[in-house]
């Protein structure tokens, strides 16, 4: 290829996607119990491990991606004589962009003949790798490193994430809501419905009683946000962190109310950066649609 597509590990596909869409990814890092690990798709602890080492009262920290990694992982490509289009995390819940950004300014004074862009992805988990996929597709249809930028600019914020989650006792530990707020939702069954904003935060939206209300109300989600509604013919991705059942029914909804999918929807694992936010039993679904506000 003339030029690498690249992301952060956290755009939450398999190892084996990646490989397979041509698309490079550098890894962030967490803390499981003060040892050090890299986001590496699952590879240094499998996720059913992580989620149960968290229920069982592990403590967890994420980092992001400094400066120095980034110059040192750019460099090969630039140095091989290849251009560079990066998507990071979004920047409404991590620095990773501007970490990048900086980077990306110190080698483009080295490599004055390369393209290197980065780009704020406002994205997340399998929303992020949905975009990735897209984006791969449209290299693979012949589309220069300058029209896929433009294009990545101008519909970034069509990419939707919804999520909800049916346990919040990490919402809790986070800070996101309060004790007693988790103590009475816990007893009244409560799962919040959340879902990423148009300057790339996560924002809780509705509170709905009982898995079942709150599976019926993502799907609405998608009827009312995507692009044509339930003649949807776009993909359609899901992430899960240790609750494949409920991500399961969400995905067998959503196939059953929209017949034009490209294909079925693929559900993946929430990775062990933003699981160590989420904690155990969160569900998230993607899809293309109106521009976020």
């Amino acid at each position: 290829m003339s030029y690498v597509l690249s992301c952060c590990s956290t755009a939450d596909l398999s190892r084996e996607h990646f490989e397979r869409i041509n698309v490079n990814y550098i890894c962030f890092h967490y803390e499981m119990d003060g040892v050090q690990y890299p986001d590496d798709l699952g590879q240094s602890i499998p996720f059913d491990e992580f989620y149960k080492k968290m229920t069982e009262g592990a403590e967890t920290r994420t980092s992001q991606v400094n400066v120095e990694e980034y110059t040192a992982y750019f460099r090969p490509f630039l140095e091989e004589g290849k251009d560079v289009l990066h998507l990071t995390l979004s920047s409404g819940i991590s620095g990773s962009y501007n970490s990048a950004r900086i980077a990306a300014e110190q080698l483009r004074e080295e490599f004055p003949d390369r393209k290197l862009y980065v780009v704020d992805s406002l994205a997340a988990a399998s929303g992020f790798g949905l975009i990735m996929n897209d984006l791969a597709e449209k290299r693979d249809s012949g589309m220069d490193i300058d029209a896929l930028h433009q294009w990545i600019l101008e519909n970034r914020k069509k990419m939707h994430h919804w999520f909800f989650s049916t346990d919040l006792t990490f919402f809790v530990k986070g800070g996101r809501i309060s004790k007693a707020s988790g103590w009475f939702g816990t007893v009244l069954n409560i799962c919040p419905l959340l879902n990423v904003d148009g300057e790339g935060r996560l924002v809780p939206r509705k509170k709905l009683r009982g898995k079942k209300a709150v599976i019926n109300a993502i799907v609405e989600q998608m009827a009312e946000n995507a692009e044509g509604g339930t003649a949807y013919n776009g993909r359609c991705y899901m992430c899960h962190s240790a609750c494949y059942a409920d991500a399961r029914a969400v995905a067998d909804l959503v196939e059953a109310n929209f017949p034009n999918l490209n294909g079925k929807v693929e559900i993946n694992s929430i990775g062990t950066t933003i699981g160590s936010h989420t904690g155990p039993g969160t569900v998230a679904l993607f899809f293309w649609g109106t521009e976020r506000d």
